[in-house]
């Protein structure tokens, strides 16, 4: 059971991280207006999803490996 409680956490933690990436890319619907001068630093986020997606990969590679010999034994 301790491993799925792990896995639980690891869920509940990467929904932390991914609900505001996701609510900043979802479309608004905003009224448009002219700007001069605009700068040209918008950039392409996918790279944070997929980073985001590698790390949970490994932390679920790394609960589902845990071997748990750590227990404590008595003397």
């Amino acid at each position: 059971m301790a491993i799925f409680r792990k896995i639980a956490i690891s869920f509940a933690a990467t929904s932390l991280i991914v609900a505001p990436v996701v609510a900043s890319a979802a479309p608004t619907a905003r009224a448009a207006s002219a700007v001069d001068g605009q700068n040209e630093l918008e950039g392409n986020s996918s790279w944070i999803i997929g980073l985001v997606g590698l790390l949970v990969g490994v932390g679920a590679i790394i609960l589902v490996a845990d071997k748990d010999e750590d227990s404590p034994v008595s003397p």
